[in-house]
């Protein structure tokens, strides 16, 4: 299945000249949701997780059902201030600012592999950001994995863990 079909491109959202790649039509699609977490499922399987991390928000969607397919873990990074707990956290550069990831400090093993799952790689600051918190705290991380990219922005030069995205837009 081509799941590209049930990707909605929303032109000048949030603001005028940002096309936006919305997954929700992808999601609300029973038969074209299951073949993206397959073909997810079969792309994560390889690296062998022990877990997989979901970021905020999005990619808990991704990250859920995929761990439960893979028969493995699943944990959340989180935007700072939105887990209970003691929690690790790692602050990262924006262009115009600073942005905080958070993950519970109870969450990983030390050693434990884990596949990071977002819905759309952009300019791979955010995914960065949660590499270096995994690591941070002990995680193997062995891959990254989204259904969407925005190849334009090269994100995944920021990366520096094997990428796998489902379906690409150059522009």
């Amino acid at each position: 299945m081509d799941i590209r079909q049930h990707i909605r491109s929303i032109p000048d959202f949030p603001k005028p000249g940002i096309q936006f790649y919305d997954i929700s039509t992808l999601l609300a699609h029973a038969a074209a949701w299951r073949a993206t977490v397959d073909q997810l499922a079969e792309a994560v399987r390889p690296h062998k997780p022990d877990l997989l991390v979901g970021i905020e928000s999005r990619g808990f969607l991704t990250a859920a059902p995929l761990a439960l397919a893979l028969g493995v873990g699943f944990i959340m990074v989180r935007k700072k201030g939105k887990l209970p707990g003691a929690v690790i956290r790692h602050t990262y550069d924006l262009e115009y600012g600073t942005d905080t990831v958070e993950i519970q400090a109870d969450a990983i093993t030390p050693g434990q592999r884990v596949v990071v799952l977002d819905d759309l790689l952009a300019t791979g600051g955010t995914m960065a950001a949660a590499i270096h918190l995994l690591r941070s705290v002990g995680a193997d991380v062995r891959a990254a994995a989204f259904i969407v990219e925005l190849g334009f922005l090269d994100g995944r030069k920021n990366l520096d863990v094997p990428v796998t995205t489902l379906v690409s837009y150059d522009q």
